[in-house]
């Protein structure tokens, strides 16, 4: 770009040229930047699908030949297209789809683990607040978390005498002992400056739980429950394959006795998607719980 600029001569001397060409730079062009958030999920995103993709490309070539023992990734896909296609189809009582069968085994989870949460937080701020309370029971905490959630099933069908709530009691059982732990394991680790503070204010016992306990120990009770969760959704599944129904788990188990071995490895995809959505719901709301705390 140029310009035509007439330069006034000075008084006094001699007459300058008539005009003087003067260029300016050109404007740089504009840069198409990508915004921070499509950089977030490309990087977020891009990394575990590529990874997907090569460990599908292993697994078609490892078991395309004939007579192996599992489907590849082609034959699911052929076989079972249904099932990801149409998750909420209703046939009949029992041939409905995985996404109603998903919905089923969460309703039992979100009772369960619900029932474990509340509980969970509130006996773990009682231990957390004594000493002698956390020595005497840990030991007792440590031993019944182990127990793995099928050994539950026999004692919750004896004593409720149906499948929907000794469901919901395995996973009330496998999910409150991660709760506690954590949950007393933050009580105690409250600074003395907060406890000295809810002396001068005088607070009661309800204020301290609700203004100084929870906001303080709001990180180790959130871990505790992403733990519970995902042991939640484990035993909903796995005692879904004894107690029948039509959840998720009694998928697995009826398509195994049908040889439907396609179905079954889209049950798990399901399962496995699922209890990842769970932990990361969980991680979502600790993360806004803990900086509204914060905040505050």
């Amino acid at each position: 770009m140029s310009a035509i600029v007439k330069l006034k001569p000075e008084t006094g001397t001699a007459p300058a040229h008539a005009a003087k060409v003067a260029t300016f730079p050109e404007p740089a062009p504009k840069k198409l930047i990508l915004p921070a958030w499509g950089a977030s999920l490309a990087a977020n995103t891009l990394p575990p699908l590529v990874v997907v993709l090569v460990l599908l490309a292993i697994w078609e070539v490892a078991f395309s030949a004939p007579g192996s023992n599992l489907p590849t990734p082609s034959a699911v896909w052929m076989e079972s297209s249904d099932l990801i296609l149409e998750p909420f189809y209703v046939y009949g009582s029992q041939d409905i789809g995985l996404g109603w069968r998903v919905l089923t085994s969460l309703e039992r989870v979100a009772y369960g683990f619900g029932f474990a949460a509340v509980v969970g937080v509130l006996l773990g701020a009682v231990i957390g607040q004594s000493v002698w309370m956390m020595r005497g029971l840990d030991p007792l905490f440590q031993v019944l978390r182990t127990v793995p959630p099928l050994a539950w099933l026999p004692i919750s069908l004896a004593a409720f005498m149906d499948s929907r709530p000794s469901a919901i009691f395995v996973i009330f059982i496998t999910a409150i002992w991660p709760v506690i732990i954590n949950t007393a394991a933050g009580v105690r680790n409250i600074p003395q400056d907060y406890r000295n503070v809810a002396q001068v204010l005088r607070l009661n016992q309800i204020e301290f739980f609700f203004k100084i306990m929870i906001p303080a120990a709001a990180p180790y009770i959130f871990s505790g429950l992403r733990i519970g969760v995902g042991l939640s959704w484990l035993a909903i599944v796995a005692a879904e394959m004894l107690t029948g129904g039509v959840g998720i788990g009694f998928f697995i188990w009826d398509a195994w006795n049908s040889s439907r071995l396609t179905d079954i490895i889209v049950a798990l995809v399901y399962i496995g998607v699922v209890g990842l959505l769970l932990d990361k719901l969980v991680s979502f709301i600790g993360r806004i719980v803990t900086r509204s705390t914060s905040e505050a």
